[in-house]
């Protein structure tokens, strides 16, 4: 896989808006995967394709799901946003042959999951704290560059806290792995 060739077909699907927003989680996605000693190159590939969905038509997100077998849980249904990981997982693993690490970060890059390794939480923390996101970037980034699991518990927290404020539903997938956190720091 090519970084260059997919971060042109990306350029050409995503608004500039959202194509920097991918070219700054790739970039940050490379720094983490450095620190934590995982496949830089692997992580810049996820961190430039990862919302290769994201502004997808919702009808054509749900005819996606439905022609290619995508199963939906109940608050995917009723919260079209989260559709774009599932469905940017299955385009890339298809079209650029991502292996599994590579689309499981990437189904799990919004909403996370109990099932993440190193590799997807790095991918999660990126796409949470590329540059442009509007969060105290300098004391974020002290909390993920000395303890991975701390980031995550911090930037899940600020995200259940927007999409509260939102009233918007909470992806059950988030509170089972925030839970699983605060459980394994109780240790």
């Amino acid at each position: 896989m090519e970084f260059e060739k997919i971060k042109q077909e990306i350029k050409q699907i995503l608004s500039p808006k959202r194509y920097n927003h991918s070219l700054g989680v790739a970039k940050r996605a490379e720094e983490l995967a450095f620190k934590y000693s995982q496949n830089i190159e692997k992580a810049r590939l996820v961190g430039i394709a990862h919302d290769i969905a994201k502004e997808m038509p919702k009808e054509q997100a749900y005819e996606y799901a439905k022609l290619h077998k995508i199963e939906l849980d109940e608050i995917e249904k009723n919260e079209p946003s989260l559709l774009h990981s599932k469905i940017g997982a299955h385009i890339c693993k298809e079209k650029y042959h991502f292996d599994q690490d590579m689309v499981d970060a990437i189904l799990y890059h919004t909403t996370g999951n109990i099932k993440m390794n190193t590799f997807s939480k790095i991918i999660f923390l990126a796409d949470k704290t590329e540059q442009g996101r509007p969060i105290d970037l300098e004391e974020t980034n002290k909390i993920i560059n000395k303890d991975l699991d701390e980031g995550m518990l911090l930037l899940l927290r600020t995200a259940m806290q927007y999409t509260l404020n939102k009233k918007r539903l909470i992806h059950p997938d988030s509170i089972h792995l925030m839970n699983q956190l605060i459980i394994q720091k109780g240790k």
